[in-house]
């Protein structure tokens, strides 16, 4: 990005507001909110995401910023009546970032910026407490000298344990004014040795490194990494908010705190939140010393905590949201120093959006986009069965629930390293960090020793919906050498099995037994919404549900290939069958018929095989048409390459080697082991299968359609409503189509000849390949319906096979940032879903009441759901156990277009 000589680089919070948040960020443009609301906070300033930009892009800060800085400072200077780190009374400032979307603990904040050598003294007689002054600047060394100049951070946390060790205490609250100036003595000689220069004490070179080292953390590993995680655009860059100070650390009537409007891990209103007296902010997001609840601030300082209350009310109201709240209590006097929407829970995010629907704050449309597929998919989870017999260990604060069972691992390398070799895992940790950020995500679920609710390891466990439980003081966690103890003695060593429940707190040893989430018993009709001992959840579900499925323009069906798994879908909500696919049937005990098919030498050894597998298939498509009687039901045709029904060729061989070495009868093994080398195909996705089987193996395909016809026929004579269509899978162009249609027709007259029943069954196809996605205008010609196979059409697209690409180079492809996620997860738009699009909009101008869908797993993820009702398809199809995802989100999806239009 260019410089612009007219640009502004730098707001007053007095100048901003939360609409800002492109250009302030999220942390500025609410601290800019609340000054407009009057509400307590600090007087500082915004440095714009755009001048990040600038400097991200050419490696130097805006021409310009520096003097936009210089004359916000001075205007701040002026307004507190004090000089930055001026010696007898120095005013001190944060510099903290905070970018458009919440990325907790990823990027870099540091306090107390003005202290140095002087004016630590000033800082000490102007407070009247020395104890302060020099906790305060040896915090400013340990933040500045990890976070600006890069210094191992242990080297300070070391060198504090052993002042303590020295003094026998446990909290660095117990170390005295001349502990603590030995401390910073100690902390000055490690960044003399570690960086090669003093530690700097001009009080604005302090602030411009801040400056420059936030604007860096935006493109730090574990920034990056996070923004993969959460879908972050890279581009955004990050803002930098300059505060002045408060102090939490002055003495037991000063403190810090975190609040939540209502509790984030249930939505249930009351007071939540943490408060920690004699401390500054990164004490209580750290979990370095283990809080009280915030109820207790009201015994501690009730006027403080009564006129908190109040914000918070008017926080909420004014959001409409569960707002995250942080504060400072400085001398009985609060400061507000951030707010935001709360990240939440998936049981929380339901709850709230029905609460605030209650309260007539926001109306059903918005409480829609306040859920989310993802967050639905999570309550579906399975949870641990209270009846099980299970030996717990210990308990600490439910944080972010779910079952999580794994093996224990003590650090975040061994988490990734033990994942990928395909275990489950479980992190434990004293607390974590935003080094830790690739094992949270990595493990199945993350236990700590020390925090709350609002430490690091909480907040990013709920964000990234991660089972997590903090604060299990109980369990003494040792990472060095890999094991923890509980209270009675007992040892857990990395490797052993546990398992924590994030709705609880519980910590057990071993392996639980999970039971079925009440969400999905409700989907799966065992459980109603309206009883009177329906879980509150699942009322929430249901009526987020309901209002998603009055408004959704897409209907939802399922790929389901038997009758069991078509009843299943339609509890589930399923609109119909999108897929039944065919081969599926031809497998186990029938496998013999498709070998006998195979071996055939002669047509009527064909005939006889087909003869066989006719009555089968017949009899699977009756059962499927009961189980969905009245809706769609789309049947494809045979589509993987014949060698799949065939013994794999090293079994066969060793089979027949064995056979001739014991000179046993092996003929039909030796016929079956020619077949497959004569069936080896280089590609076989690329080669004989869908409709190219249909084209050269006479019979195949008309005997499908004959047992699909005699099976509506069947139905429809047992006053049943079948409702089907047949799709031709993998038309490369419209020639091979009007060949298979024309056979299938002949078929159809002749069912209905026979049988005297009227038979109606589409016919279409499935775009799965380039080009009939770039043909789509002519293949429509001869289909009644598309449906998208946007598995394979992602494979042929990208020129991927699927089965390789994901276990080689995906991994590397997703950390490089060549993929944000995986094109077989979530639908490349700008490739694949632009073949879509021109595909949908070809097809309907040849024929304008054609039928759209898709089947590929794409159907049943909640970003490509949204895609799909944009480009105008008809319905999506996916798995049963996605249905009620794709419902939730095709409603969002078309809420927000209505919004959109609105506006």
């Amino acid at each position: 990005m260019s410089e612009n000589n007219d640009q502004k680089f730098v707001y007053d919070f007095t100048e901003g507001n939360r609409d800002l948040k492109d250009l302030l960020g999220g942390k500025g443009a609410n601290l800019a909110e609340m000054t407009n609301l009057g509400l307590p906070v600090p007087p500082g300033f915004t440095i714009t995401t755009e001048a990040c930009k600038v400097y991200l892009e050419s490696g130097s800060e805006p021409v310009a910023l520096r003097d936009e800085v210089s004359a916000h400072l001075d205007a701040l200077e002026q307004r507190m009546g004090k000089k930055l780190g001026q010696a007898d009374d120095p005013l001190l400032v944060s510099v903290r970032s905070g970018a458009k979307f919440s990325m907790p603990g990823m990027m870099d904040t540091v306090l107390n910026i003005g202290l140095s050598d002087a004016s630590v003294v000033g800082l000490a007689r102007q407070a009247d407490n020395e104890r302060f002054a020099w906790d305060s600047y040896r915090r400013l060394i340990q933040m500045f000298g990890k976070t600006v100049l890069g210094v191992e951070g242990e080297l300070f946390e070391d060198a504090l344990d052993e002042a303590k060790s020295a003094k026998k205490v446990a909290s660095d609250t117990d170390l005295d004014a001349a502990d603590l100036q030995r401390v910073v003595e100690h902390f000055k000689r490690i960044v003399k040795a570690e960086t090669g220069r003093d530690f700097p004490q001009d009080p604005r070179e302090q602030m411009d490194l801040a400056i420059e080292a936030v604007f860096n953390s935006w493109n730090t590993d574990r920034a990056k990494l996070y923004r993969r995680q959460e879908r972050i655009p890279g581009d955004l860059g990050t803002a930098v908010n300059v505060c002045s100070m408060v102090f939490g650390n002055l003495g037991p009537d000063s403190g810090t705190g975190v609040a939540f409007t209502r509790d984030p891990a249930s939505g249930h209103e009351g007071v939540y939140g943490d408060y920690l007296q004699n401390a500054q902010g990164e004490d209580v997001v750290a979990g370095i010393r283990n809080t009280v609840p915030l109820a207790d601030l009201e015994g501690i300082d009730k006027t403080s905590y009564d006129q908190l209350m109040e914000i918070m009310n008017t926080l909420e109201t004014h959001y409409k949201d569960l707002c995250d709240i942080e504060f400072t209590i400085e001398r009985g006097q609060l400061w507000m120093l951030q707010t935001r929407v709360g990240k939440r829970t998936a049981g929380a995010a339901f709850r709230i959006a029905t609460q605030l629907v209650d309260q007539g704050l926001i109306d059903e449309a918005e409480a829609l986009q306040r859920v989310t597929g993802a967050q639905l998919a999570q309550l579906m989870f399975p949870k641990f069965d209270e009846a099980a017999k299970v030996e717990q260990i210990g308990r600490g604060i439910a944080a972010s629930p779910g079952a999580a069972v794994g093996k224990a691992v003590f650090d975040s390398y061994t988490a990734v390293k033990w994942s990928r070799s395909g275990e489950k895992v479980i992190l434990i940790r004293r607390e974590t960090n935003p080094d830790d950020l690739d094992g949270m995500i990595a493990a199945e679920g993350i236990l700590t020793s020390r925090g709350g609710k609002t430490s690091h390891a909480a907040v990013v466990a709920r964000g990234m919906g991660k089972t997590c439980v903090c604060g299990a003081e109980e369990l003494e966690v040792d990472t060095k050498r890999r094991r923890m103890t509980t209270s009675d003695g007992q040892v857990v060593e990395e490797g052993d099995v546990v398992s924590i429940d994030g709705s609880t707190g519980k910590v057990y040893l071993g392996e639980v037994p999970v039971v079925p989430s009440p969400v999905v018993e409700y989907f799966e009709g065992r459980m109603h919404a309206g009883a009177d001992d329906a879980d509150e959840l699942v009322q929430a579900v249901h009526r987020i549900m309901a209002y998603a499925d009055r408004v959704r323009r897409l209907r939802v069906r399922a790929n389901a290939d038997n009758a069991e798994d078509a009843n299943r879908a339609r509890r589930f909500g399923a609109q119909g069958i999108g897929l039944c696919r065919t081969e599926h049937m031809f497998l186990g005990e029938r496998r013999q018929f498709v070998e006998r098919l195979i071996l055939a030498d002669t047509d009527a050894e064909r005939d006889d095989a087909l003869e066989a597998l006719l009555p089968l298939q017949q009899t699977d498509f009756v059962e499927l048409f009961e189980a969905m009687d009245g809706l769609p039901v789309t049947v494809r045709l045979l589509d993987p390459p014949l060698h799949e029904f065939l013994p794999d060729i090293t079994e066969l061989s060793v089979r027949v080697a064995l056979a001739e070495s014991r000179k046993e009868p092996h003929e039909n093994d030796l016929r079956l082991l020619q077949a497959v080398h004569r069936l080896h195909e280089q590609n076989p996705m690329l080669g004989l299968r869908g409709v190219r089987l249909g084209l050269v193996i006479p019979g195949l395909f008309t005997m499908q359609v004959r047992a699909i016809a005699e099976a509506a026929a069947q139905r429809l004579d047992a006053k049943g409503d079948p409702r089907v269509e047949i799709m031709i899978p993998l038309v490369g162009t419209v020639q091979e189509l009007e060949i298979v249609r024309e056979e299938a027709e002949q078929v159809i007259a002749e069912v209905q000849a026979r049988t005297g029943v009227e038979l109606k069954l589409a016919l279409g196809t499935m775009i799965e390949l380039p080009r009939a996605a770039v043909t789509a205008g002519q293949i429509a010609e001869a289909a009644e319906f598309f449906s998208f196979g946007t598995n394979d059409l992602t494979q042929t697209v990208w020129g991927f096979s699927r089965d390789d690409v994901e276990a080689s180079f995906f991994t590397a492809y997703l950390e490089k940032g060549i993929f944000g996620v995986s094109p077989f997860e979530t639908i490349d738009k700008d490739g694949v879903g632009a073949l879509v699009r021109s595909a949908v909009q070809a097809g309907r101008a040849t024929r304008p009441d054609i039928k759209l869908g898709v089947c590929g797993e794409h159907g049943g993820d909640p970003e490509s759901v949204h895609f799909f009702h944009e480009v105008g398809l008809d319905y999506v199809s996916c798995s049963p156990f996605r249905i009620p995802v794709a419902r939730l989100e095709a409603g969002r999806a078309a809420a927000e277009s209505k919004g959109s239009d609105s506006r």
